[in-house]
């Protein structure tokens, strides 16, 4: 069967991926693709133990500098100096940089502040859902699953109440970078986000407040900080990572729900199940569809499949939580499925 040329980025083919994943998971599990937006090749690994090899695979890196040669970076897409900063991201280093960065994000977000925003993620919930019962309808992502996370991020952050409108308006920005099919409309709301993080940074150093900013201007290791740069990066990624997992979770969830009304019923009569049910609606619509890039540092060969150097590959996630070969009726939506090892998040 020939497999179909597709555009892994249109709207079109993130309705329902999963067909096409299953037929090149079977007929090609390692599968190259041209990203129109970047004019690039992508190696898409399908099937689930590969994919955990992906994440594990120090050959893979996350620094394209590291993994291209000088021939490949010259032609590779060049990142706007005025978004450097955003390159000192936990997402676009490898070995001793990424531990350094990762040992010293854990010192802000520490159990004790996570179990804190239990509390208030539960209140602003509660609010948009009471506003929609006001209004006796909602738009599930308009009206709830895009503000919940823009709210709650906002909180955490410690954005003053009075910069909620603009700051909502730059996130939004950020988080269809992306997706936007015309990213220079987006740079003003970027830059713009970026200057005021920045002032938001300086002004924790003189006073620290009760927030994430403040923790992550705190966080030391001996005589080691975040950088300034260090520490915007790790705002972007939380509110792009943050923002799209909980959005897509909340709306997919939802829909996969209604399409199985058998489902909905069982999850509504028996509550137990609630921890399982989550777990299973991770893994059969998948809130983030492929793992973070990564570059090929030398040839890699995958499912005898040989990836030359310098090339990107993409472990498609949805893919792997669907393979049958880990999975009984993949395909099958059960809330109380059990021995669920799905990669939804990837591996820790």
């Amino acid at each position: 069967m020939t497999i179909p040329v597709v555009d892994i980025t249109s709207a079109a083919f993130k309705a329902n991926p999963f067909p096409w994943y299953a037929q090149i998971r079977a007929e090609a599990p390692v599968f190259p693709v041209t990203i129109s937006s970047r004019r690039e090749r992508a190696w898409l690994v399908t099937r689930y133990a590969d994919v955990v090899s992906v994440l594990k695979d120090e050959r893979l890196l996350k620094n394209r500098a590291n993994a291209m040669t000088p021939a490949q970076l010259q032609q590779a897409t060049r990142v706007p100096p005025m978004f450097a900063a955003l390159q000192c991201s936990l997402l676009s280093l490898d070995g001793g940089d990424h531990d350094r960065l990762r040992a010293l994000v854990h010192q802000a977000f520490t159990l004790r502040m996570i179990e804190g925003m239990r509390e208030q993620i539960q209140s602003v919930a509660n609010d948009l859902l009471d506003a929609a019962a006001v209004k006796g309808s909602m738009d599930l992502i308009a009206d709830y699953a895009m503000p919940l996370p823009l709210i709650m991020i906002g909180r955490i952050l410690g954005v003053p109440a009075a910069d909620n409108a603009k700051f909502h308006q730059w996130t939004k920005a950020v988080v269809t970078v992306g997706t936007n099919r015309n990213p220079a409309s987006i740079v003003p709301d970027v830059m713009q986000m970026i200057q005021y993080l920045r002032e938001q940074i300086e002004a924790r150093r003189a006073l620290p407040q009760a927030d994430l900013i403040t923790a992550l201007v705190a966080a030391q290791e001996g005589d080691d900080r975040l950088t300034e740069d260090e520490i915007v990066a790790m705002i972007f990624l939380l509110l792009s990572a943050g923002h799209e997992t909980t959005l897509n979770l909340i709306g997919s969830g939802t829909l996969a729900l209604l399409e199985h009304p058998d489902q909905w019923e069982r999850l509504r009569d028996e509550p137990e199940i609630t921890k399982s049910a989550i777990e299973e609606l991770l893994r059969y619509v998948c809130p983030a569809e492929m793992a973070t890039e990564r570059f090929s540092r030398e040839e890699v060969t995958i499912a005898d499949i040989t990836i030359p150097q310098g090339e990107l590959v993409m472990g498609v996630i949805a893919a792997a939580n669907r393979d049958p070969a880990m999975f009984d009726q993949p395909d099958t939506l059960d809330l109380a499925r059990a021995n669920n090892k799905h990669l939804a998040f990837g591996q820790g």
